[in-house]
């Protein structure tokens, strides 16, 4: 049996943490913008990321991972199980039909 590798999407987010509001902020020039309120203290603010995105995809956190700026407001996270398109649809970002 042929098994097909999985969707899988990786896209740029830039995080505000430690926000009076958490949520799908939009697009920051080419990433997605998320605000949490956990501080970026010891991984909290990694940890509420991966939880509002699996969250808001309706995916399991397992399916979230942030790949690369773990010390940074600008990270890199994998989603796996969905397009890119599919992830920005999801989150009600979409671009506008030309």
């Amino acid at each position: 049996m042929l098994l097909m590798p999985e969707t899988t999407a990786t896209i740029s987010v830039w995080v505000t943490p430690g926000a009076s509001a958490e949520g799908i902020a939009g697009l920051r020039e080419d990433a997605v913008h998320l605000r949490v309120s956990a501080p970026a203290r010891d991984g909290r603010a990694n940890a509420a990321v991966q939880e509002l995105l699996a969250h808001s995809l309706n995916l399991p956190k397992r399916r979230v991972q942030i790949v690369r700026g773990h010390m940074s407001r600008r990270k890199l996270v994998v989603v796996e199980g969905l397009s890119s398109e599919e992830v920005l649809r999801q989150l009600g970002l979409e671009s506008p039909q030309q």
